[in-house]
C-alpha cells in the first residue's frame, strides 16, 4: 500500500484517540496553563526588548506602547514558536471532548434501558 493510502485522516484520528486515551482534565489544564504562561512570557520578553532597545537608541518608549507592540508581535510569533505545545493542547481538548461525549452517550443509553458495553 502506498504512503498516501496509509496516511488517511480517519487513521490519524484513530491513532491520536488511542494515544490520547490517557488524557485527563488535569493534563488538559496543565497544558493550557503552560501554553498561556509561555505566551505571556513571550509578551513580557518582547516588551523588555522594546523598552531597552529603544533606550539603546536614546528613545523613551512608554510602557503601555511597548506592551501593545509586544502583544501585536507575540500573536503571530507564538503560533510559530509554540506550535508543538498548541497542537498538544488541541489534541488534549479533542481527547477530553471525545471522552465526555462517550460518557454522555453511555449515560443516555443507560437511561433508555440499553446495556452499552
Amino acid at each position: 500500500m502506498s504512503d498516501a493510502a496509509q496516511n488517511r485522516p480517519d487513521q490519524a484520528r484513530n491513532e491520536t484517540s488511542a494515544s490520547a486515551g490517557a488524557v485527563t482534565t488535569g493534563t488538559l489544564v496543565r497544558d493550557v496553563v503552560l501554553y498561556s504562561v509561555a505566551r505571556l512570557g513571550l509578551v513580557v520578553v518582547l516588551a523588555v526588548v522594546i523598552l531597552f532597545g529603544a533606550k539603546a537608541f536614546g528613545v523613551d518608549v512608554p510602557l503601555i506602547v511597548a506592551a501593545l507592540f509586544a502583544v501585536l508581535i507575540a500573536l503571530p510569533l507564538s503560533l510559530v514558536l509554540f506550535a508543538k505545545l498548541r497542537k498538544r493542547v488541541n489534541l488534549d481538548i479533542s481527547a477530553v471532548d471525545a471522552k465526555r461525549r462517550a460518557e454522555k452517550a453511555d449515560l443516555h443509553a443507560k437511561l433508555r434501558g440499553e446495556d452499552r458495553r
